[in-house]
């Protein structure tokens, strides 16, 4: 046949939107057209197609008029993701292959010279849309791993192009591709007993990771608040199945190694010189940044007034929605961002207000303009903040501090499903629909409520979210109601300039 149609998906953000090679051989003066809006490294295949073909030792139709249509015509192409697809399409009209062997088939990869198939970017998305069209995905063997993270889908996988035209003309079939299993052994997270003291910062700890609300440490240096934060992970419960394949195609979209510590969940935590686009991501082909690798994780953002405020401020809209829009003069992505914000800070520009011993010279102005870098809309979107202090140091008890990780673990799980059962969401998730629905007080509390929010000054938004908080802390009891105990101590938990006390 003259004509071949081979099935492919471009890389489009996180999605993996449908392209169709189509390569016509036609008589004429011999020639090479691809068309299609393909970038630079895209028309460059033609070559590598043309070498990869007569070193696999097929038969390169040098003579006649070649035309190659990437469709649609208007979605940017870009990498060497259309190699093997635009070569199978040449074997296809050229009738080297049969015609009927790409039948419910889509092909990625990219051709070295000797017709080795090269990795790419962005398959894990391309797995998934595959399942959705139930086709055999044909990829290179080094992406096999990767794409296996998918169940369901059909995968053949192959290291040379000799090699799979084997396979499609029957000659020598390759063994699809297993699914992939969890790991056996997950990769082992810090334990919170490990950490001595702080029994208030541990029980706001657990409280963020019960309803995945966002938490704000400030303290003097050494009083372990990055130390806490790094024990999140490992009590927050394991990703389901959907969840877990969401953070692996944003992985796989940002070319990172996965495979090896799926399916945990992520934890980043980016340098406070990190800029807009490392934060919220963008770039001339837009990619995920930082807040959308840590979805369904944790960000850890240290040393939280360092950061460039208008960095910080775009924080702002993902915290809200969890999603995260990037608009481009071509094209509008949206990466998914629903992740929990850990941050930590110093009270004040040396780090030592309020420290017993006195070495704390910032005056009152010095501490104002440093708090004032983070801006009153950006502290109400973190539910609570907790104040530490420096506490004695002992090594006289060699019993691990409670609760460790696993006890901490079981009683964030259970308060989930509390919440999923009754809201289908977390707390921190609720709309303010939701939140009239699931968190309602009696008329007492609700009076006492409004009086302790006018009295700290707080905005709708920050009073919303600590009666969200004050939810969690009655599901962590198992409460049916939300009662006056709840709605203080979420309160306490609103107070940035609270000093803590001995």
């Amino acid at each position: 046949m003259s004509l071949a149609i081979v099935h492919s998906r471009a890389k489009l953000g996180i999605q993996a939107p449908p392209v169709t090679v189509e390569v016509h051989l036609a008589n004429g003066m011999p020639s090479l057209t691809l068309v299609g809006m393909p970038e630079t490294a895209v028309r460059e295949s033609k070559d590598r197609v043309r070498s990869a073909l007569q070193n696999a030792r097929f038969d390169f139709p040098s003579l006649k008029r070649i035309t190659i249509n990437l469709a649609p015509a208007d979605l940017p192409k870009e990498g060497g993701r259309f190699d093997l697809a635009i070569a199978l399409g040449m074997l296809l009209a050229s009738g080297q292959i049969p015609a009927d062997s790409l039948q419910d088939c889509e092909v990625l990869g990219e051709l070295a010279l000797s017709g080795e198939l090269r990795p790419v970017q962005g398959v894990l998305p391309a797995a998934l849309a595959c399942r959705e069209q139930q086709r055999t995905l044909l990829i290179p063997s080094c992406n096999a791993a990767e794409a296996a993270l998918v169940p369901g889908v059909r995968i053949i996988a192959a290291t040379h192009l000799a090699q799979l035209g084997e396979h499609l003309r029957g000659e020598q079939l390759l063994t699809p591709v297993s699914p992939a299993e969890p790991a056996a052994d997950p990769a082992p997270v810090a334990d919170l007993a490990d950490v001595q003291g702080q029994a208030q910062a541990k029980r706001a700890l657990i409280v963020a990771a019960a309803g995945s609300h966002n938490l704000l440490l400030f303290g003097p240096p050494g009083t372990g608040k990055t130390l806490l934060a790094s024990r999140l992970p490992g009590i927050l419960p394991p990703l389901a199945e959907h969840e877990a394949l969401e953070v692996a195609a944003i992985q796989s979209v940002c070319g990172r190694e996965l495979v090896a510590r799926w399916p945990g969940r992520p934890f980043r935590s980016p340098h406070h010189g990190a800029s807009a686009a490392a934060l919220v991501g963008g770039g001339s082909q837009p990619r995920p940044g930082e807040i959308s690798q840590a979805h369904h994780g944790v960000l850890f953002l240290d040393e939280l007034p360092e950061f460039d405020r208008k960095v910080l401020e775009m924080l702002r809209e993902p915290l809200e929605s969890g999603v995260i829009h990037i608009a481009r003069a071509r094209e509008q992505l949206s990466f998914p961002a629903r992740f929990q914000l850990i941050a930590a800070m110093n009270p004040c520009p040396c780090g030592y207000q309020s420290d017993p011993s006195g070495r704390c010279n910032c005056s009152p102005e010095q501490v104002q303009r440093y708090r004032s870098k983070l801006s009153g809309p950006l502290l109400d979107r973190i539910d609570l903040h907790l104040g530490m202090h420096n506490e004695p140091f002992s090594l006289s008890s060699h019993a691990p501090a409670r609760p460790s990780s696993e006890e901490a673990a079981a009683q964030v799980i259970s308060a989930r499903e509390r919440q999923l059962h009754r809201q289908d969401c977390l707390n921190a998730h609720l709309d303010l629909g939701g939140t009239r629905e699931h968190c309602r007080l009696s008329s007492a509390d609700e009076a006492w409520l409004e009086q302790a929010v006018q009295r700290l000054g707080l905005s709708r938004r920050a009073s919303h979210r600590a009666l969200k908080v004050a939810r969690t802390l009655a599901d962590m009891e198992e409460a049916t109601h939300i009662g006056r105990p709840h709605l203080a101590e979420a309160l306490q938990y609103r107070q940035l300039d609270r000093q803590p006390t001995s």
